[in-house]
């Protein structure tokens, strides 16, 4: 078991080497819609590539979380098969967000022998989720 100092400094190890292995500017928070983000995430359980929606109008989040529904045959169609949709994903700070993502199970941050696997999740699943995003960006913001 790590203590959290040294939980902090394997995070910035795999997120260090990761911006190495692949240099590129990811679209993430700059979105250009306020209240969706995609992300990546790493932790002791699972690696997750998502696209978070986050305001706190839920007026405007059930209205950002039926487009992508309404996308929803494409996305899964034509980028990423195994995209779960869930309108009331827990975060680790309890908070209730709509996510859709791909998820990568059994892996753990503090277990560099997974580095390499989850390494090529995440910018396999990025690159595509990105593309995605897009592509559909103006009817998504519309």
């Amino acid at each position: 078991m790590y203590n959290r100092e040294e939980s902090k400094q394997i995070r910035q190890e795999f997120w260090t080497a990761f911006g190495k292995e692949y240099p590129r500017k990811w679209l993430l928070y700059n979105t250009k819609i306020k209240d969706v983000t995609l992300k990546f995430s790493f932790t002791t359980k699972k690696a997750q590539v998502s696209i978070d929606i986050e305001p706190s109008d839920e007026i405007v989040r059930a209205y950002y979380y039926d487009k992508f529904v309404s996308l929803k045959t494409i996305l899964v169609s034509e980028y990423l098969e195994a995209i779960l949709y869930d309108e009331h994903y827990e975060l680790e700070n309890y908070k209730i967000i709509p996510r859709i993502y791909v998820e990568l199970l059994n892996v753990n941050i503090h277990n560099k022998n997974c580095w390499e696997q989850v390494m090529i999740f995440l910018y396999d699943h990025m690159e595509k989720l990105e593309t995605f995003f897009l592509e559909y960006k103006d009817f998504i913001d519309n």
